[in-house]
């Protein structure tokens, strides 16, 4: 589809019939949506095959468009992702309902009761790259809140995601709701995005999911509000008083783990009196793992490291690259990550609570980790079942976006013939 009249034409049926369907799921039951997210799980895993081979197909494409071996892992899909998809919907699915819950209440003077009742936000916008998973994290999780949901998945995971798209679909005809609850844009046409930023008679907030540039995007020409996730230049700083053993174990999950993740750290901090001791045990057992770590003047002494540029600072690799940089202490830690940092997620490895303390009250990113991998930055291991993404401002949503991050509220107020003096 290339013509631009086609795609509006496209995008404004989607907004009209999203709109109406959130209408619907604005007052339907926890136990029907609980029902369509059930059902999408069984039918998640009982089409499974079906999602691989079309994952496939998007693979394919991956390779011709040259993407990095960091992207490939990203896009892939097998059996234990399938099943890991299956879990989060579950997970999902037994999540407390958040529309309805009563968030405060109380009495004025004047004798009215009031109560501040959480309410859903109504049509949620989602554009992404690439991991096909998040077609099912965030289509259920709006739907848990009560919210329809146009998703407009990457080019990279077209066929993916269409696959997973039609067992949401599913679960959403077998619990009685509104099969608009869930839409994906159906084309690759990049029309469709600027469409989706333009649409503020028919979605209420944007969610971006994906890289600087795409956020970027969305933030410069975004006339609807938008909850941003930005990169993730995630930080480790190994203080004086860390323990070596916790460090080896965190870091190197911290980094290898995963590295296509936001979770995944990116740089290194550590302190000049370990720099020669647990910082050059790091350094060599990530060389030795596979990762290129990018160094600064003192540890590129260091046999296999390769020397930093100024570039390497408040850089996401989402890859087996890491930087590094010895820090005479954590003060200047601190200073570091307030000038590179994208406020997404830092970590302190420290024996020493006031080190650990200094280091959470200063910094303000959206989560801060102290002795833990920051591979943990995710809404799945916050407890939320899975997220829509690690929000990184400062309005509404901070942190891991799960169901209840996707509710605004509204007030009830009740009187007996209460009037106004």
């Amino acid at each position: 589809m290339t013509n631009s009249n086609d795609v509006h034409a496209l995008m404004q049926g989607i907004g009209t019939r999203a709109k109406n369907a959130a209408a619907e799921l604005g007052f339907a039951s926890a136990e029907r949506k609980h029902a369509a997210l059930i059902g999408a799980a069984e039918i998640v895993w009982k089409d499974r095959n079906l999602i691989i081979e079309a994952n496939a197909k998007d693979l394919e494409f991956g390779r011709t468009k040259g993407l990095s071996d960091a992207m490939m892992d990203r896009l892939m899909l097998d059996e234990d992702r399938v099943q890991a998809i299956v879990d989060g919907l579950r997970n999902i699915a037994k999540q407390a309902d958040p529309v309805g819950e009563v968030m405060a209440e109380w009495t004025q003077p004047s004798g009215i009761n009031i109560r501040r009742v959480r309410t859903p936000l109504g049509v949620i916008g989602v554009i992404y790259e690439s991991r096909p998973n998040v077609t099912a994290d965030a289509g259920a999780l709006c739907l848990k809140a009560g919210n329809a949901v146009i998703l407009r998945g990457g080019s990279e995971s077209f066929h993916s995601s269409q696959a997973i798209h039609a067992c949401l679909v599913q679960g959403l005809l077998v619990a009685n709701l509104p099969e608009d609850a869930i839409q994906l844009v159906p084309t690759r046409d990049r029309v469709a995005v600027s469409e989706m930023l333009a649409m503020v008679d028919k979605i209420d907030v944007i969610v971006p999911r994906g890289g600087k540039g795409l956020v970027g995007l969305v933030q410069r020409e975004a006339r609807v509000p938008v909850f941003a996730h930005l990169e993730g230049i995630v930080h480790i700083y190994i203080d004086q008083h860390a323990d070596p053993e916790k460090a080896l174990r965190v870091v190197m999950n911290a980094k290898t783990r995963r590295t296509g993740i936001c979770g995944a750290a990116e740089c290194l901090l550590i302190h000049e009196a370990v720099a020669d001791t647990i910082g050059q045990g790091l350094v060599r057992a990530l060389i030795d793992a596979g990762v290129e770590v990018r160094a600064d003047a003192r540890l590129s002494k260091i046999d296999g490291t390769v020397p930093a540029n100024e570039d390497d600072w408040g850089h996401e690799y989402l890859d087996m690259i890491i930087a590094a940089k010895v820090v005479p202490n954590l003060d200047a830690a601190i200073d570091h990550i307030r000038t590179y940092g994208s406020q997404h997620t830092d970590c302190v490895l420290t024996e020493d609570q006031s080190v650990a303390d200094r280091f959470m009250q200063r910094l303000d990113s959206a989560i801060l980790m102290h002795n833990a991998s920051t591979q943990f930055a995710d809404g799945g291991e916050f407890g939320m079942g899975a997220e829509i993404g690690i929000a990184t401002g400062k309005m509404h949503a901070r942190g891991p976006v799960g169901a209840t991050q996707l509710t605004s509220f509204k007030y009830l107020v009740v009187g007996d013939g209460a009037i106004r003096g």
